[in-house]
């Protein structure tokens, strides 16, 4: 079966970095976006990165320019997110989700998503 696993979320400090992984097995890899949403409590699910089937073409939300970087490593069947300058707003669920587009948060654009990895930006 198609699935995706997340990690390397946590607890730091605003301001900080961390930088997570996404690795998917039972399906092609390189054959999907991988796209990144996050979700807080109480709040909508938030698309914040995409990136193409071959790594070339990357897609971030408003709140992830400049601080996320998006990349994937297909030998590896890996997406990876690094977030840096941290802020208590990034704070939420972070899950992988694969898909035939970018922005696609779930529903039938999707062939799989991750159970996720929490993200606590606090001092």
């Amino acid at each position: 079966d198609a699935e995706l696993v997340e990690s390397g979320g946590g607890l730091v400090e605003p301001g900080g970095s961390l930088r997570l992984s996404c690795k998917g097995s039972g399906f092609i890899f390189h054959h999907h976006f991988i796209n990144w949403v996050r979700q807080a409590p109480g709040k909508a699910l938030e698309w914040v990165s995409s990136i193409n089937t071959s790594g070339q073409d990357k897609f971030y939300s408003g709140v992830a320019r400049g601080r996320f970087t998006i990349s994937r490593d297909n030998a590896k069947n890996t997406v990876y997110l690094q977030m840096n300058d941290l802020r208590s707003e990034d704070t939420g669920l972070y899950r992988c989700l694969a898909a035939g587009s970018d922005r696609c948060v779930g529903g039938s654009c999707m062939l799989t998503r991750g159970q996720g990895t929490q993200v606590t930006v606090s001092s």
